[in-house]
């Protein structure tokens, strides 16, 4: 035996997590998975009872935790995600801090019931597994807000999901299951009553799309995911019941303000829907471009906005090819106004406020530009490629008040720029060499941004805020729904399509379509 191989330590980070006494661990990868599928998972990780945090992930060789890992008492964050658990030990009801537990995209067919034993469970993630039935006793977790079991194969929700003991319940993810019924027992979630009675914080999102509803006319709005118009059909009881339902003048008259208040929380979500309209002289220019909106980016915490600004340069100068082939703009969607206009204009006529700068026409941008890059050029003896020089019209996306907030592949606008508080964006891919390649780009970005999302829900950073970053006092969030989504924040993303037309109305491209995005990240939303 070779005395030298056998003390080299296969799990250094256990150990040292254990004599530096740490209270974060990860262990993710292929090597990590090599040296489980070798020996196993090292127990001593089970004796790290100082641990907060602890990631065990994409490692295909794991399909069981021991029991021992209820010994580990001050867990508040525990991600076993990607990897092939077959099912997870009754003593994960042994952590009686647990915040946080995410299970998602593993080979689980069911949940224990001592789940419901986690007092301070906020979020339960178990989506993209093979569960057939959700666990008893959910009622009883009062601080969860947010649960997702999609893509599984759930037939029926339990009653206890519906408790009024679910006060902080916001998010209900029920996509691509066997569920043939929706209960009308959704209105007992006192925060759900109180968002559609009150306007106050309460249920945001229920998707149960991709089940197959026995009410047809329910599935219909399930797919279309309605939420809003989805609730306020299950609290009437479905379409027969709320035909019928007999109507007293005062009950009347209350009822007639839940409804003005409801259409007023229906517009104001329905209000952000873009289309872009695109003009025939971008033929010449900049043909190809594909949009999407993104909802649910948390970007407070720590270094996270520095982290999805880096990430965006990376894109561009791998996918995009140094912007040659590709260029991403990426807008704060509460501060454009819709419809956009994809327009070719002479540079003299294209003025934008670049980031940080003043007003430029695109004629004195282009010089500027030129000559910082020629400036570059010397310096590192390097060619690039990317701006629009010689052209007689320049490209540029304007929205409805005539703002220029895009002029690709040179640069985006102050105006919609992206700060800590965006957490809605309008993403926008452009492209002079294909349609195809705006589609690549903008999967690849929108990937990338469901990674970092992950991220930053799992590891907790502190949230700050900084003068620069808060928005302008008519343009902060007012919708209670959308604050308390802020505050407690999921690590899960909504895109939503966004239509691109010609100037007769005609559809040129929608993206995402039923072929676009195609991929098993599970803290993904998409809407098609």
């Amino acid at each position: 035996m070779d005395v030298s191989a056998a003390s080299v330590d296969p799990w250094t980070e256990i150990h040292r997590a254990e004599s530096e006494k740490r209270r974060e661990l990860v262990l993710q990868g292929p090597s990590v998975d090599r040296r489980i599928q070798s020996g196993g998972l090292d127990p001593t990780i089970y004796r790290l009872s100082l641990l907060n945090y602890l990631e065990i992930s994409q490692c295909p060789s794991l399909t069981e935790v021991h029991g021992d890992i209820g010994r580990l008492s001050n867990l508040q964050s525990l991600i076993l995600c990607r990897n092939k658990l077959g099912s997870l030990p009754q003593e994960l009801g042994a952590l009686k801090v647990l915040r946080v537990l995410d299970v998602s995209a593993n080979e689980l067919r069911s949940l224990p019931d001592e789940l419901s034993q986690l007092g301070e469970l906020n979020t339960l993630n178990a989506s993209c597994n093979r569960i057939e039935a959700l666990p008893g006793g959910l009622g009883r977790l009062a601080k969860l807000s947010s649960i997702n079991f999609s893509k599984n194969e759930v037939r029926l929700l339990p009653e206890e999901l519906f408790s009024p003991g679910l006060e902080h319940l916001s998010a209900i993810v029920a996509s691509e299951n066997r569920i043939e019924e929706l209960s009308g027992d959704v209105q007992q979630l006192p925060a759900l009553k109180v968002s559609l009675v009150r306007g106050a914080r309460g249920l945001k999102e229920i998707n149960f799309k991709g089940n197959k509803l026995k009410d047809k006319r329910l599935e219909k709005m399930v797919n279309g995911c309605q939420t809003k118009s989805v609730l306020e059909y299950l609290r009437a009881g479905g379409g027969a019941k709320a035909r019928a339902k007999p109507r007293s003048r005062v009950r009347g008259r209350t009822g007639s303000r839940r409804i003005r208040r409801t259409r007023k929380m229906i517009w104001r979500t329905q209000r952000l829907g873009v289309t872009v309209k695109v003009v025939p002289q971008v033929r010449d220019v900049r043909p190809y471009i594909v949009c999407c909106i993104i909802k649910g980016m948390n970007l407070k915490p720590g270094n996270a906005l520095k982290r999805f600004l880096m990430a965006q340069m990376k894109l561009h100068d791998e996918i995009c090819e140094k912007r040659t082939t590709a260029t991403i703009a990426t807008h704060d969607l509460h501060r454009l106004r819709g419809p956009l206009l994809y327009d070719a204009r002479p540079p003299k006529m294209l003025k934008i406020v670049p980031w940080d700068a003043r007003r430029l026409s695109a004629m004195e941008l282009m010089r500027q530009l030129q000559f910082e890059a020629a400036e570059q050029r010397k310096q590192k003896k390097r060619q690039n490629v990317s701006a629009p020089d010689g052209k007689e019209n320049y490209p540029c996306l304007v929205d409805a008040e005539d703002h220029v907030i895009s002029f690709p592949p040179i640069t985006n606008s102050e105006k919609t720029k992206m700060r800590k508080t965006t957490s809605e964006l309008l993403l926008e891919v452009t492209s002079s060499t294909s349609l195809q390649i705006c589609k690549d780009v903008m999967d690849s970005l929108i990937v990338k941004m469901a990674e970092l999302n992950k991220f930053t829900f799992d590891h907790k950073e502190e949230v700050v805020n900084d003068a620069e970053s808060d928005l302008a006092e008519d343009e902060k969030v007012s919708d209670p729904v959308q604050q308390a989504d802020q505050e407690h924040g999921s690590p899960e993303l909504l895109v939503q399509q966004v239509r691109v037309v010609d100037t007769d109305g005609n559809l040129r491209v929608v993206y995402p379509s039923r072929t676009d995005l195609n991929t098993d990240v599970c803290n993904l939303i998409v809407i098609r």
